[in-house]
């Protein structure tokens, strides 16, 4: 399967058989990275995690009491 990186626009083959180009198919939401933009992304992340002022909100879980 041929897929395009969102970020570099570089096109690369992945196996159509993996978990990833099922998601790539069958949900559009799902985007791809190729390998060298997501250790940038993860490297800067990390590095603003170290700072102390990163904040990941995330949303609270309701408990259901049923």
């Amino acid at each position: 399967m041929r897929v395009k990186c969102v970020l570099c626009d570089k096109i690369e083959n992945i196996n159509s058989d993996t978990l990833q180009a099922k998601r790539l198919r069958n949900r559009p939401i799902h985007t791809y990275m190729c390998e060298p933009c997501n250790e940038r992304i993860a490297d800067k992340t990390n590095n603003r995690i170290a700072t102390g002022n990163f904040k990941l909100y995330r949303s609270r879980v309701k408990k259901d009491d049923w």
